[in-house]
């Protein structure tokens, strides 16, 4: 039996058998109720009498202050969006025909002044069977309740009764339609429509890493950002000591997604760029393709090491320790052997730059043994720190800066030639030798992929610290050399890699996710495909898909699973720019975010001319408003977004814009996915020929 979305009294639930709805609006109220109990006692706290020192007490304050975050009342996002009737009590013995227990299902865990649940989070082991459950196996279900709400109102409900073999598997509505929900501001949480192939993503353990293959609209972010908020509450303690991270191809991506966390009342995550993390210099200059490519190769990482660890030299002397009127030799051949030691140890530069004045210490205390006396560790370390011992150090292993070393690579042809050889040859050594050095670091004008060089050099000094768990976000554009940088993060911890081979848009771009997971350090990872599209409309991802022949062979085509075909049309333009303001126009008087996609270069003649038309736009990461809900977006930017609809103007231009036409359809085939609800081409130069039916 079930209740219609568009009859929400409909027929009694045997269960609730007055007023059902009524009665789940008042579970509602007394939930926020709850809640509010529950932050209030949070800011009612009186930490003075427990805290030793006033840094306990700052440490303190700032965990209460994020519990009260967390605990905050969001008017427009329901408390719970479901309800499971448990047949049997979970994980109790029961006696036959005994009543099973009910869950309401939401965003976070609340409870009532006796400490009993009246929401349980969806994280929770007892909320698995509102994803996983079906008729084929319902996993002790007898009820799973949808609830749909307009704002923060209950105003339908919906139940499917898995136990009752009477009744047929059916398509729910009211998840259909909060998938199909127009989408104003930024991304938000899909907990209330994860998927079972989605949640067994979103569930996997902390131990392993895990990479998502997920066309447009498959939900690959919000997996990765779901099973982010998962392992906080399944390892809450281990993550809050290693620290978790999400990497973004961008920030106006970061902007689109930063609140879905947040919402879900995980607040201690950070976002960043892979920029961000490589930030050692300040990017100032640009590489062409070709030198980008060499340099983000992973072949670079060899001639790093090679070049760092030249600096090392073999002894051509004794060392001599003078203490009191005693003279402590340690002959040539005796320093040689800890330097080749410590050389086959293949540890960090800079840890065995440390651990040489110790080990040549260690020689003179066991002369000293020998002779009669009796040293401790402190006669140990002030023999480190002789001069005659410090001396030698700085001769044998002399300190290495990565930024000046990167400068004498590019620099430097005679020193890049003996530490690239064999490995790059003469045509990629040119490639990527500056044309004009630089003087010193900071007048260099590093580029981006420089910085990945700079910060390979640093870990081979000195260990990069890990976190426990890395989500990595279009990871399709990576190079080896960007992988190597993400994955130095994640030494010791595990990640999540979400991205789609047909959307790498870099010359660089990512070849098999095999490869990927070879240079992040992962080789053992996970590899899942999700090929189920939720966002893009059927007819518009067929249209799209046309070009997956010529951009990733052998790449499952996503197959929309929404009973809304979409909007989806394709038009001639006769003019410069007036049938694209036309267009986005008609777009803006239906329901949701409208977004205008277009070749860079094209992307300020028509600012112009929406200012001319007075419609008024936002950049992309900008929140879109009631007001405002039209976005300008570069193509270059496109990826990772959503619209409820969008304009793309002139598909040959999105491709000319690139430097290869494969890149160029890739970056064609993320423009054209990015609607959820309709798309409108607009085009007056030919179509590429991918695109012909």
């Amino acid at each position: 039996m079930s209740t219609p979305v568009d009859d929400p009294l409909g027929p009694p639930d045997p269960l609730d058998p007055i007023d059902p709805l009524s009665r789940e609006r008042a579970h509602l109220a007394g939930s926020r109720t709850a809640l509010r109990a529950m932050r209030e006692d949070v800011e009612s706290l009186d930490i003075s009498d427990v805290t030793a020192n006033w840094v306990n007490a700052e440490v303190l304050a700032h965990q209460i202050d994020l519990r009260i975050k967390a605990l905050a009342d969001l008017s427009d996002t329901p408390l719970f969006f479901g309800r499971l009737d448990y047949l049997h009590a979970p994980g109790v013995e029961q006696a036959e025909g005994a009543e099973g227990e009910r869950f309401y299902i939401g965003r976070r865990h609340v409870h009532d002044a006796d400490g009993d649940p009246m929401v349980i989070d969806w994280r929770a082991p007892v909320s698995q069977p509102f994803y996983r459950a079906s008729k084929k196996d319902p996993l002790d279900i007898a009820l799973r309740r949808r609830f749909g709400y307009t704002g923060g109102d209950l105003t339908a409900y919906e139940d499917e009764h898995l136990s009752d073999p009477a009744e047929a598997a059916r398509t729910s509505k009211l998840l259909q339609q909060e998938i199909e929900r127009p989408r104003v501001g930024p991304m938000r949480d899909i907990v209330a429509t994860i998927q079972p192939e989605q949640d067994e993503i979103v569930r996997s353990g902390l131990g392993g890493t895990v990479c998502v293959q997920g066309g447009p609209g498959t939900g690959k972010t919000a997996v990765g950002l779901h099973r982010v908020a998962y392992l906080l509450y399944a390892h809450r303690e281990r993550l809050a000591r290693t620290g978790t991270l999400v990497i973004g191809p961008n920030k106006s991506f970061l902007q689109y997604i930063e609140q879905v966390l947040p919402a879900l009342g995980e607040l201690a995550v950070r976002q960043a760029t892979v920029d961000d993390l490589v930030a050692h210099v300040e990017v100032r200059g640009a590489d062409e393709a070709a030198t980008a490519v060499v340099k983000g190769d992973a072949r670079m990482a060899e001639v790093l090491r090679r070049a760092i660890y030249s600096h090392v030299t073999m002894p051509t002397e004794a060392v001599v320790v003078v203490r009191g009127s005693r003279r402590w030799r340690v002959a040539a051949y005796e320093v040689e052997e800890i330097v080749r030691e410590l050389l086959a140890r293949d540890i960090r530069y800079g840890a065995a730059r440390e651990a040489l004045p110790q080990r040549i210490a260690h020689a003179v205390l066991v002369q000293m043994e020998r002779s009669g006396e009796a040293p401790d560790d402190r006669v140990q370390d002030a023999v480190a720190r002789n001069s005659a011992v410090k001396a030698a150090v700085k001769e044998l292993w002399p300190p290495v800066d990565p930024a000046k070393l990167v400068l004498r690579l590019l620099s430097d042809a005679d020193f890049l030639a003996v530490h690239a050889d064999g490995v790059l040859d003469e045509d990629e050594q040119k490639t990527i030798l500056w044309a004009k050095p630089a003087r010193s670091v900071k007048s260099a004008k590093w580029s981006a992929a420089d910085a990945v060089l700079i910060d390979e050099a640093n870990d081979i000094v000195a260990r990069t610290p890990s976190l426990g768990h890395v989500v990595l976000d279009e990871a399709q554009d990576l190079s080896p050399m960007q992988y190597r940088a993400v994955g130095r993060r994640c030494t010791t911890g595990s990640a999540t890699v979400l991205g789609d081979l047909a959307q790498g848009t870099t010359p660089w771009a990512t070849r098999s996710w095999d490869e990927a997971l070879a240079h992040l350090g992962k080789s053992d990872g996970l590899i899942e495909e999700l090929t189920a599209g939720f966002r893009v409309p059927t007819d518009v991802i067929t249209y799209a898909s046309r070009l997956l022949p010529h951009i990733a062979p052998g790449l499952t085509p996503v197959a929309s699973i929404r009973e809304n075909p979409g909007f989806f049309e394709v038009r001639t333009a006769s003019a410069e720019t007036a049938e694209v303001v036309a267009a986005c126009g008609e777009l803006l008087g239906n329901e949701g975010s409208v977004g205008l996609i277009a070749a860079d270069a094209r992307v300020p003649a028509l600012a112009e001319a929406l200012t001319a038309a007075g419609i008024t736009y936002l950049a992309p990461g900008e929140e879109t408003t009631r007001e405002t809900r039209l976005t300008l977006v570069p193509a270059s930017l496109a990826k990772g977004l959503e619209y409820d609809y969008v304009v793309l103007d002139e598909p040959q231009a999105v491709v000319d814009g690139e430097p290869d036409e494969r890149t160029g359809l890739r970056r064609l085939y993320v423009a054209l996915t990015r609607a959820v609800s309709g798309l409108i081409v607009v085009h007056g130069a030919p179509l590429p020929a991918q695109l012909d039916g």
